[in-house]
């Protein structure tokens, strides 16, 4: 029943900004831990961003301060705002949610998954 499903990604150059949405079915997310992870080519999946129930937001350090994430409760929808995009940047991103993930930027800690969206940063 739980699904999730990735939009907004493409391609922008460097400095640029996307915002990624992720839309969720069968569940309240709202009562979830949502996460967006990355993964590029050769690259093991690593967490960009996170939120609780609470609201309370984690980030990697390499997106502080450019990469926000938030959510729309009433559209059951999450986002990541990523703003001064870097070519490091480039990377397949996925939404995922779990209930209680032990690490909210760990991979290994959420159990559901979208199918991830291509962003692509160029110079």
């Amino acid at each position: 029943q739980v699904q999730l499903v990735e939009s907004g990604g493409g391609s922008v150059q460097s400095g640029g900004s996307l915002r990624l949405s992720c839309a969720a079915s069968g569940f309240t997310a709202s009562s979830y831990c949502m996460g967006w992870f990355r993964q590029a080519p050769g690259k093991e999946r690593e967490g960009v961003a996170g939120i609780n129930s609470r609201g309370s937001t984690s980030y990697a350090d390499s997106v502080q301060g450019r990469f926000t994430i938030s959510r729309d409760n009433a559209k059951n929808t999450h986002y990541l705002q990523m703003n001064s995009l870097k070519l490091e940047d480039t990377a397949m991103y996925y939404c995922a949610a779990d209930k209680h993930p032990g690490r909210p930027l760990s991979p290994n800690d959420y159990n559901y998954w979208g199918q991830g969206t291509q962003v692509t940063v160029s110079s």
